[in-house]
């Protein structure tokens, strides 16, 4: 090559990077210009609107529904958090705070004690579930929202709220000393059977990874050889948390998730660094639509290590990562940075919410787009649509009385009645409510009000409506008339051919009573399916290897 040649060739090349550097350079200052111009607009229209508006506004209220307005078009991950809600954002998530350690809810007639953790002030002083809240120290908070009695309930640890409680004919005083909280993330651990351990993972703030290998080692000093590990309905949390889980049952240097963004320091490989307290033992995890975040990390990880049999329905799919960046004056803004990609390489993200901004409705990534990778023994699965089981159980589906029954709070309000006319019960996992109790709830029922549609009346309600639009309705009127009686249902005849479900459903509220939280969990593990599904499962070793063996199909 001549050095003409060379000359042109370097003049080139020195001239494409000036002018990709000069190009990028505009593009950076173009979009540094519209920011400062929408921002410097959005100030002088507050300002302008303050002066002239017929009516006095409040700047503070009007700035944070338009911020908030504007990351709702983004994802609803990204989030803006104020200096007065900076606490409440710190419990979830850490699920550390201080108060008296209840949860506080509405049951039509004010705020109520609705569940007192125990071992916590509530529990402690003598706080019963179904206690409604009159008075917090000074302030009447009969006609205050639950969210107002729960700000006034907490405070700083180690100082005194005097609580006025009504407890059915009753009114009684406590005095409580606030004191500091701390969620657990394992809210219930024990064993199925001899062999079977089972942990229940509501959470994954602070300290969740030592909750587990706690409740782990726990079991196998008891003797387990098996493991069912519960994820269902957990929102996810905290990633380290999750990594840490992981590492207790597959080997140390292992990859668990990785985080990629646009910005180089939001990418980031996190791998197991300790020796794994069993990483033989079989497992299965239990995951459902509600199992997100954290929740998919820990099972897809195990699925893509084969490491576990997953259990119940596909998770929620949600993939993508927040980081808390600080804002003036104490603010906080929790911002979309990157997404996780889990060993196998798939991303679990369901909803793409570019495409969803720009076609006005969520868009989910469609099968035909889904990708296919593999687990370390060769298995397919797929990414885009969060985690799918290994082995799918469909949703339990309850009497449309017993939806009935529990949302008008009768299943509640006679839990409590029970509770204060019987001073003890069986442990959790033998109660159940006799046949004479179950006929005095009936009894009790009487007057009440729980009516409900079935999905047959709705169809025929449906067909009478669309009927009446045609001009032969006359002639078809009767026999839908005479439809519509046949399947009109009788309450009564629910109550009797729905009786084991609803007595099953009356027996975990009438548990929560005397056992709490712990014993409401063990309760329902009486009668899951999916439990009992993975209790199978863990008896046939044949069976779980062939699930975690890839198909020669």
């Amino acid at each position: 090559m001549n050095k003409s040649l060379k000359k042109s060739l370097l003049i080139f090349v020195l001239g494409a990077f000036v002018l990709t550097g000069f190009f990028a350079f505009k593009a950076k200052n173009d979009k540094l210009f519209a920011i400062a111009k929408n921002i410097d607009i959005f100030a002088t229209l507050i300002r302008e609107l303050d002066s002239y508006y017929v009516d006095e506004i409040n700047p503070d209220e009007l700035v944070t529904i338009g911020i908030n307005a504007m990351l709702e078009e983004l994802d609803p991950y990204t989030t803006y958090v104020p200096e007065e809600d900076s606490e409440d954002y710190r419990m979830m998530t850490t699920g550390e705070y201080a108060g008296i350690g209840a949860v506080i809810g509405n049951r039509g007639e004010g705020s109520m004690v609705i569940m007192p953790y125990t071992g916590f002030p509530a529990q402690t002083v003598g706080l019963k579930i179904a206690d409604y809240i009159l008075k917090i120290d000074s302030t009447d908070v009969t006609n205050l929202g639950t969210t107002d009695v729960s700000a006034l309930l907490k405070g700083p640890a180690n100082t005194p709220v005097h609580l006025v409680v009504k407890r059915d004919q009753d009114t009684l005083q406590f005095d409580v000393i606030r004191k500091k909280i701390a969620i657990k993330n394992v809210p219930y651990y024990g064993k199925l059977d001899e062999h079977t351990g089972y942990i229940k993972l509501a959470e994954f703030t602070t300290n969740a990874s030592t909750e587990v290998r706690n409740a782990l080692v726990d079991l196998k000093s008891q003797g387990i050889d098996r493991l069912v590990l519960d994820v269902r309905d957990n929102p996810g949390g905290l990633v380290n948390e999750a990594v840490e889980i992981v590492n207790l049952f597959i080997p140390k240097g292992k990859e668990v998730v990785k985080t990629i963004g646009k910005l180089e320091n939001v990418n980031y490989t996190y791998k197991t660094t300790k020796t794994p307290v069993d990483k033989d033992i079989p497992m299965v995890v239990l995951l459902n639509e509600h199992s997100a975040s954290a929740s998919e990390i820990v099972a897809g990880t195990l699925q893509d290590y084969d490491r576990a049999v997953l259990l119940g329905r596909k998770s929620f799919g949600k993939g993508l990562v927040q980081t808390t960046v600080p804002l003036t004056y104490n603010a906080q803004m929790k911002v979309t940075t990157a997404k996780y990609y889990i060993p196998s390489g798939r991303c679990i993200q369901a909803i793409d919410y570019l495409q969803s901004r720009e076609n006005d409705e969520l868009v989910t990534v469609p099968d035909s787009l889904r990708k296919a990778f593999k687990t370390k023994n060769g298995r397919t699965v797929l990414d885009g649509a969060g985690i799918e089981p290994d082995k799918e159980v469909e949703q339990r589906s309850y009497a449309p009385i017993s939806y009935s029954l529990v949302a008008r709070n009768h299943v509640f309000d006679y839990g409590t009645k029970y509770f204060y006319e019987h001073k003890e019960i069986a442990d959790p996992a033998s109660f159940e409510i006799s046949d004479s109790d179950y006929a005095d709830f009936v009894s009790w029922l009487e007057g009440k009000e729980y009516d409900y549609t079935t999905f047959l009346e709705k169809s025929v309600e449906d067909m009478r409506k669309n009927a009446e639009k045609v001009d032969y309705y006359d002639e078809i009127k009767a026999q839908i008339d005479s439809l519509e009686k046949r399947v009109n249902h009788s309450k009564e005849q629910d109550l009797v051919t729905n009786k084991e479900e609803i007595k099953k459903i009356l027996s975990q509220e009438i548990v929560s009573r005397y056992y709490f939280q712990e014993g409401m969990i063990e309760s329902g593990l009486q009668d899951d399916e999916v439990v009992d599904l993975a209790r199978e499962f863990l008896k046939d070793p044949a069976k779980v290897k062939s699930v975690l063996t890839a198909s020669s199909k």
